[in-house]
């Protein structure tokens, strides 16, 4: 049996925040508090969460079941998250890597769990979420992908590998599920709906 884990993406520092845009309350928890909820929900085999910017004070809000990856290299952008995580991953024995963003709260364990069930159909595809303009997270990688991720830095994450590879990915229309929360604007609008 396929072992799949999912990777929360919580390093930055929400420069544009202000704050620490993790621990921002959100229902009746904080953005990457409801991120974890939703995961924990899903079939997934494990759940890792990176950490970076504030980690200290992140670290106390997450549960134990939940494994935590300091990347001390988090100032590099989104990509060198990326590469800490899949490496953790890839030594524990996972087949897939299931990426998500803290500050995407409309992501639900529905739409997570839907992803890892196309990987059942779709073994070794790329799946990724379709925003309408182009592809992004959450995205699951089969391990064939694993080298490739290792290799990124800077701020554009898995972009290219969803947007520009080839083959190109399967994709599960997200709708209106994407909204990442990055400003005070963001975040107002967010606790309106």
């Amino acid at each position: 049996m396929d072992k799949i884990a999912i990777l929360i993406l919580a390093a930055g520092s929400a420069s544009r925040m202000g704050k620490v845009k993790q621990l921002l309350s959100y229902k009746h928890t904080t953005l990457l508090g409801h991120a974890i909820e939703q995961a924990l929900k899903t079939p997934a085999d494990g759940i890792y969460c990176i950490l970076g910017a504030d980690a200290s004070v992140i670290q106390k809000e997450i549960p134990k079941q939940v494994i935590t990856i300091l990347n001390p290299d988090w100032e590099q952008g989104m990509g060198s998250s990326i590469a800490v995580g899949i490496q953790e991953i890839e030594n524990a024995g996972f087949d897939y890597a299931l990426i998500m963003l803290a500050d995407q709260p409309r992501i639900d364990a529905v739409f997570l769990t839907q992803l890892i069930g196309m990987a059942a159909v779709h073994k070794n595809d790329l799946i990724a979420s379709d925003y309408g303009s182009k592809n992004g997270v959450p995205a699951l990688f089969p391990k064939s992908f694993f080298n490739q991720l290792k290799t990124l830095n800077g701020d554009q994450g898995a972009r290219a590998l969803l947007n520009c590879g080839d083959p190109q990915p399967l994709t599960l229309i997200a709708e209106d599920r994407v909204q990442d929360i990055d400003t005070p604007e963001d975040y107002s609008r967010l606790l309106k709906n």
